[in-house]
């Protein structure tokens, strides 16, 4: 009986095989480098401000997730400065790695009070935010320069069992004055689920600032009639920021009529040395 032919079968197998688990090692190599490349990414976590909530985010969110970076969009209580800023505190512990800390409005103050010595937080993003200095409050800086008409346009305060207050802004009024660039249609929706902020946490000192010790980015609406212009230039002057757009026309949700800007801006932030 001749086992030549046999074993040249056996050695071409075994040929074949070492082929095939080399070309699966390869392959899975070249996959685990790409999610490695892909997790390298800060995770950028989005703060929403008052009469918002996180869906405010959706349109920065989508272009964010569709070039490989973690995010959140955090849901920000709007209860109060301290207690929101360690809430999203608390959310900040939970992720390994860097990150980018975002904040729109009364979402900046949150931000800048929620870094607490969080060496992971590599920078802030202001967007049509407050950065506060300490003892400031949301509702002292606003009506700092002229140019808010927010005042007017809030409904009849909401009692709450505490003796606070919550607030809204009336239907009505929510078009004109938080979204003027944005289409009827969509301020509708955006006026129904918009979610109130406490009279108290517009009026609350906030603590030591994050931008002292953490570089900052700035974005704002030229026509932004909640926090006006003016003030956000000297908050962004006064935190050093790294780099500041301010979108011609634009109103105070510039992240949802201005989402390509918002982006871009964070990920300067989050590339920058």
């Amino acid at each position: 009986m001749n086992i030549l032919p046999l074993k040249n079968g056996i050695r071409l197998l075994l040929i074949v095989a070492l082929f095939l688990v080399t070309t699966i090692i390869t392959s899975l190599g070249a996959t685990i480098n790409t999610v490695s490349a892909q997790n390298s990414k800060p995770t950028v976590v989005l703060v929403h401000g008052a009469f918002a909530e996180s869906s405010s985010w959706n349109g920065v969110l989508t272009k964010l997730i569709a070039k490989g970076y973690p995010t959140i969009g955090a849901a920000n209580p709007l209860r109060g400065v301290k207690s929101d800023a360690g809430y999203v505190a608390n959310i900040l512990k939970g992720i390994k790695g860097p990150i980018v800390l975002v904040g729109h409005s009364y979402g900046g103050a949150v931000i800048t009070n929620a870094v607490n010595g969080n060496k992971n937080v590599k920078a802030l993003v202001y967007v049509a935010g407050f950065a506060p200095n300490t003892g400031e409050t949301a509702a002292e800086l606003s009506g700092r320069y002229p140019g808010s008409t927010l005042g007017p346009t809030l409904a009849p305060p909401v009692a709450l069992p505490d003796g606070g207050k919550d607030l809204y802004i009336r239907q009505d009024k929510f078009h004109a004055q938080f979204a003027a660039d944005v289409p009827v249609s969509e301020t509708k929706l955006i006026a129904s689920t918009q979610r109130p902020i406490t009279e108290a946490a517009l009026n609350e000192p906030s603590g030591t600032p994050a931008w002292k010790a953490t570089s900052s980015w700035f974005i704002y609406g030229e026509r932004d009639l909640n926090i006006p212009a003016a003030v956000q230039s000297f908050m962004a002057k006064r935190a050093n920021s790294k780099e500041t757009i301010v979108v011609k026309g634009a109103s105070h949700v510039v992240m949802i009529s201005h989402s390509d800007a918002v982006v871009k801006l964070i990920e300067d932030a989050a590339t920058a040395n």
